[in-house]
């Protein structure tokens, strides 16, 4: 909160420096009443503040808040060095697209020779058990060995056959996907596009190395839409909820899937995850954008409307809230109603077609006090 104020008051700051233009005449009083403040929507956002809508019978409120776009962790891999050795070919650079299967990198690796050539001793020993064994099964049909004989054979070529499983399994569990006896192809796990490379021709991997990434492939037909809600705004939102995701130039329909049950440790919010539709490749992971949510729901006869208690604070010991406006915000004195939950009803005061302050409403009543307080002592 402290956080919250101090970049409120400097945006303030900034936004107050040099000599004000005297107002016209007919200038509408809201801008000079007392109980408002000026904000642009630039440092509403630097100050944190979460918006939101009076739910009306019969119609949906909305609530916004910044947002972040990301990559979908389900649709998302990381390729590494599956053992050590030294990178000689690359097929794809950063931003690439890439489909299932299709070659990223070729690494030389002794490591990866000695298991290849274990595969192919082991084979050999195989094709010999199994030669022996169909050699002394024809023999023992027509008398010329013993059972016992016959069994040593079995088991000889049961043990080769063990033994060719084994190094096979080695090979797979290292990586290996093709390649010559030396040599490994890295393969792209997913259809997507490179977002990050850091393998670089010549790169050598040791086999005690921490970190052997080598790309991180991503499918970006799907993004997770990612914001933070203080919980009573939370509560009013349910999986399937649309969001509206805006940015400049673009606006697209989310949907909620996941509402977080738990605060966050550090930011005391609720973490919310929407999916958006990425096919048509008009929106970045890691871009910032603008989140509208849609609450749907109905008051209750006789409850007027219905806001989130934390949007309500004590002005001239009256509750109220602030109302935003095309300068910032002003003050709205309000009568309230019965609490339902994280909601309060409101009686007076709002005609349901605001936009109100709820995170961050605090930070507006200190700015507000101490605004009051310095046009006092002029």
């Amino acid at each position: 909160m402290f956080r919250s104020i101090a970049a409120l008051c400097a945006a303030l700051l900034v936004a107050g420096c040099g000599d004000p233009a005297p107002a016209p005449e007919n200038e509408s009083a809201e801008s000079h009443a007392e109980g408002a403040i000026a904000l642009n929507a630039d440092q509403i956002a630097a100050a944190g503040i979460t918006l939101t809508q009076p739910t009306t019978a019969g119609a949906g409120a909305a609530i916004e808040a910044p947002a972040l776009l990301e990559s979908d962790p389900d649709a998302t891999r990381i390729v590494a060095a599956p053992l050590e050795g030294r990178i000689v070919g690359l097929t794809r650079n950063l931003g690439d697209p890439v489909r299932r299967g299709e070659t990223l990198a070729v690494i030389e690796s002794r490591a990866a020779a000695a298991l290849q050539a274990e595969v192919e001793r082991t084979r050999t020993r195989a094709n010999l058990a199994r030669a022996t064994l169909a050699r002394d099964q024809a023999l023992s049909d027509r008398g010329f060995r013993t059972r016992r004989e016959l069994e040593i054979s079995q088991a000889a070529a049961e043990e080769a056959e063990t033994a060719l499983r084994l190094a096979r399994q080695q090979v797979g569990a290292s990586g290996v996907r093709g390649g010559s006896l030396n040599r490994i192809v890295v393969t792209s796990p997913i259809s997507g596009r490179v977002i990050a490379r850091s393998a670089v021709l010549g790169q050598v991997f040791a086999a005690d190395a921490v970190e052997t990434e080598l790309f991180r492939v991503a499918n970006l037909d799907r993004l997770s839409v990612t914001l933070s809600l203080p919980p009573a705004d939370a509560a009013r939102v349910r999986p399937g909820a649309m969001v509206e995701i805006a940015a400049p130039g673009r606006r697209q329909a989310a949907r909620v899937r996941f509402v977080s049950p738990v605060l966050d440790g550090e930011t005391r919010l609720v973490r919310v995850i929407a999916d958006l539709d990425n096919r048509a490749g008009q929106w970045r992971a890691g871009e910032p954008v603008q989140a509208r949510v849609r609450i749907t729901g109905e008051a209750a006869p006789g409850r007027g409307l219905m806001i989130p208690a934390d949007a309500v604070q004590t002005v001239e010991n009256r509750p109220a809230v602030f109302v935003r406006t095309r300068e910032g915000f002003r003050v709205a004195p309000v009568r309230l109603g019965r609490r339902d939950g994280p909601l309060v009803a409101v009686m007076e005061g709002l005609t349901g077609t605001e936009t109100i302050a709820v995170r961050g409403s605090f930070t507006l009543k200190a700015e507000l006090g101490k605004g009051e307080a310095d046009h006092g002592g002029h």
